[in-house]
């Protein structure tokens, strides 16, 4: 058998992990070549591939991005897109897909299933946001930076005594700004499932203040003011419909300055909530469940992807791990203001 593998939509630390757990058990457990598939779906779209054997995957468990780089590319929006792909596995003897990627790469997973490619998936995102898993993996690699972040933002807020705003990713789910928040004892997070009032923000930043403390406020992205809108980096649409968030942290200090009359910065991690080396608990996740792909490869199970249930690794349907984005309850995000202020 000759399997292809491709990582679809934004990096994300442990990619490297799956590949590398991929091959090595599909080589060394069953005798099968691989080819990996460059820059998500215009991989197989063009045809740009490039063998996968031990030797490509020995030292790449702990780089971080994907050694296959990777796209936004939306076949269903290519002319042809489908009958490319398929052309393209036809010609280069490829029996199945590992895609390994978020809500928009398995989406199209899913799609090309139901059109007869047999297709396996991998759930990858830092934002913790795929439906039918707990947990995957990046996003602890993403809650580790964005929390020693604000570690080190705590000592430089209280020496000036100044509030900081700390804008982390999450476009509609706030996983990472709930859990980075948390770790890294915010006086207030914002998250996209909860409209905020500012004048509420602005009362708990002044308890703080009274306190002698600096505030630290974390923000989602996509975090909204009551009767507010997401802020825009550009109104220019991806192949799947996203436009690019990002200021929501500007505006948000420069409301808590012109409303306390106190010094207000704020400081956008951006990428470097992706980048870099996995943390230990996103290399084992990640390399379980690569090996877990195998075997729903190996059992003909096209349209499966491989998810985390409390310990286990188990089998889901790509329709069910797509269906909606997993968002934070209220619940959780109630549990949190009793640290505010």
């Amino acid at each position: 058998m000759r399997v292809g593998v491709l990582t679809g939509g934004g990096d994300c630390p442990g990619l490297n992990a799956v590949i590398r757990a991929v091959v090595r058990k599909g080589i060394e457990v069953h005798g099968w070549e691989f080819v990996g598939f460059r820059n998500g779906w215009q991989g197989p779209i063009s045809g740009e591939s490039r063998p996968l054997g031990l030797a490509d995957v020995e030292d790449i468990l702990t780089r971080g991005g994907t050694i296959l780089r990777s796209s936004r590319t939306n076949p269903y929006q290519v002319e042809g897109g489908v009958e490319k792909i398929r052309k393209v596995l036809e010609d280069q003897g490829v029996d199945a897909l590992i895609a390994i990627g978020g809500e928009d790469t398995l989406g199209v997973a899913k799609r090309l299933t139901d059109d007869g490619i047999g297709v396996v998936g991998v759930p990858k995102t830092i934002d913790n946001d795929l439906g039918a898993t707990d947990y995957t993996f990046g996003f602890d690699t993403a809650v580790s930076i964005a929390t020693e972040a604000i570690d080190r933002l705590h000592t430089t807020a209280e020496s000036h005594h100044r509030a900081l705003v700390v804008e982390v990713m999450g476009r509609h789910a706030g996983w990472i700004a709930l859990h980075s928040g948390l770790a890294g004892g915010a006086s207030v997070i914002l998250v996209p499932e909860r409209q905020f009032s500012v004048d509420q923000v602005v009362e708990w930043v002044e308890r703080r203040f009274e306190k002698e403390f600096a505030p630290i406020i974390v923000v989602a992205e996509g975090a909204l003011p009551e009767g507010g809108e997401e802020r825009l980096l550009t109104g220019e649409k991806d192949a799947f419909g996203h436009v690019r968030l990002g200021g929501i942290g500007t505006w948000l200090a420069d409301e808590i300055a012109s409303r306390t009359g106190k010094e207000s910065r704020a400081v956008v991690l951006g990428h470097v909530q992706r980048g870099g080396t996995p943390t230990a608990y996103d290399r084992v996740l990640a390399t379980r469940f690569g090996l877990h792909a195998v075997d729903a490869v190996a059992d003909g199970d096209f349209g499966a992807m491989v998810a985390l249930k409390g310990t286990e690794i188990v089998r889901v349907k790509l329709s069910e791990a797509t269906a909606e984005l997993k968002t934070v309850p209220v619940e959780r995000y109630e549990e949190a203001e009793v640290f505010f202020g």
